[in-house]
């Protein structure tokens, strides 16, 4: 299992931390942001295909922000999985 960090942009979050094994999600953490929802982020991807994951998230935004921690959290892991192949 590899762990990642990623620093999300335009969010309240401040980090983003997850882990990789076999393409699937672990072990997903937000630091900062809204605690009900990123926690039940989290929750729900434990053990997702990453690849499906950053398909249902990338693009959702929070209000005008353009982003959201949803969409970071796809952002970094989209990130990952390139740099893992």
């Amino acid at each position: 299992m590899k762990h990642y960090t990623f620093v999300p942009q335009g969010v309240c979050a401040r980090q983003i931390d997850f882990s990789l094994e076999n393409g699937k999600l672990h072990d997903v953490h937000f630091t900062g942001g809204c605690p009900g929802n990123t926690t039940a982020i989290g929750k729900l991807l434990e053990g997702t295909d990453a690849a499906r994951a950053v398909a249902l998230l990338k693009g959702n935004q929070c209000g005008f922000k353009g982003t959201s921690c949803a969409d970071q959290l796809a952002r970094g892991v989209e990130k990952a999985l390139q740099e893992h192949h």
